[in-house]
């Protein structure tokens, strides 16, 4: 384990801090405070009705968005402390990572990305940051959260540098904070990046096997699953399914987390990484896994993809899916006027450019339930809206 706080650690007490200046907490720090305003957030609670892959109502046991946020936050303060890296901000900006995505997973993004084409376009990372600075709606003095420069940098950079054009969620926030979108984010937003991957692949694996849409067979070949799957299996001749399936993922994520710290400190050696500037300053990640874990992770996404994700069953729902983001897109941007009421005051008068970035932040708050819900209620003719 590092030495805690490492040299290269984002450090609270030199935090570049917030848009709006606020007394400091007396019992936490910064990162702490982010981390807490994050979970309190209306966008958090809605993660557990958003899909990863599956609908909510598919199952009660496949992740949703909300217990994938806290095994990439569980993973990500894990392999901070290894690093001797801010937990708090790791675990802060694995929380908030996903709080931008719309309903049903990707397919609720594509739906929203073709509908937005010729309105700029739909990014969930900049929703994200327009959540955090802006929909957010709690404190008296300022919208959004007013999360730290580290936390908001983290967020918008976890995947790398945005050099080409930025979203204008984006692009309006750094005019009054500079997030330095050329550079790449501190090592603790690397990490929870990593920490996404890592989780993402595991838990798709196991929501795969348990949706029956491949089975324990199927993944014999696959290296380090493979290999975990029949290290277990002969090793506990009789064990059951359930069993079997936990303790190869265990295997598997351990594994994967040991190699990206063993390849992190590497780097960081490397390249002689002292503060944290540094590691946003290399021009590459610092923050990854080796070349040889890294093509058999590759190998594993492949699979899924081909036999997860592309399964006819996950395409009739991401069919459903898409329709139902497409239908109520058009709909409410043809007829503003059936928007709730706070939103229809604030689609009143505006341009159709600034009424479709609107439908779109409402779209995109939604959870699957309520998305489903106000499909139901528009287009069912059946549907009593209004008791008698």
């Amino acid at each position: 384990m590092s030495e805690f706080p490492a040299p290269y650690a984002c450090k609270p007490e030199k935090s570049r801090g917030r848009l709006h200046k606020e007394a400091e907490s007396q019992g936490r720090s910064p990162y702490q405070r982010d981390r807490d305003r994050i979970i309190h957030s209306t966008a958090f609670r809605r993660l557990e009705y958003k899909t990863q892959v599956f609908v909510y109502h598919e199952g009660d046991h496949y992740r949703t968005r909300l217990t994938h946020s806290l095994e990439v936050a569980q993973l990500s303060r894990s392999i901070a402390r290894e690093l001797g890296l801010n937990e708090d901000l790791a675990e802060a900006v694995a929380l908030a990572h996903d709080l931008g995505h719309p309903p049903f997973g990707h397919a609720g993004e594509e739906a929203l990305q073709e509908v937005m084409a010729e309105f700029g376009g739909f990014d969930h990372n900049a929703q994200t940051i327009r959540v955090l600075t802006n929909l957010e709606r709690k404190y008296a003095e300022f919208d959004g959260l007013n999360l730290t420069w580290e936390c908001l940098e983290g967020v918008a950079k976890h995947n790398g540098p945005i050099k080409d054009k930025k979203p204008r969620a984006m692009a309006e926030y750094a005019k009054k904070h500079d997030l330095e979108f050329d550079t790449h984010a501190g090592l603790e937003a690397q990490v929870a990046s990593l920490a996404d991957d890592i989780a993402y692949n595991n838990h798709d694996i196991e929501d795969g096997l348990r949706a029956g849409l491949f089975k324990i067979n199927d993944l014999l070949d696959l290296p380090l699953a493979g290999d975990f799957f029949k290290e277990v299996m002969k090793k506990y001749p009789a064990i059951e399914e359930g069993r079997l399936i936990h303790e190869a993922k265990r295997r598997l994520i351990n594994t994967m987390v040991k190699d990206l710290v063993t390849q992190t400190r590497e780097n960081i050696k490397k390249g002689n990484i002292q503060t944290a500037e540094d590691a946003r300053n290399m021009g590459k990640k610092t923050a990854v896994m080796s070349e040889s874990m890294e093509k058999k992770y590759r190998v594993i996404k492949e699979f899924l993809y081909q036999n997860m994700y592309k399964h006819y069953k996950v395409n009739r729902m991401t069919s459903k899916a898409r329709r139902v983001v497409r239908e109520l897109f058009t709909f409410f941007q043809n007829e503003p006027e059936c928007l709730p009421s706070s939103w229809r005051e604030k689609a009143k008068g505006k341009t159709e450019q600034e009424r479709a970035e609107i439908v779109a932040d409402f779209i995109a708050g939604m959870t699957d339930r309520f998305a489903l819900e106000e499909h139901r209620k528009i287009f069912d003719t059946s549907y009593k809206l209004i008791g008698s």
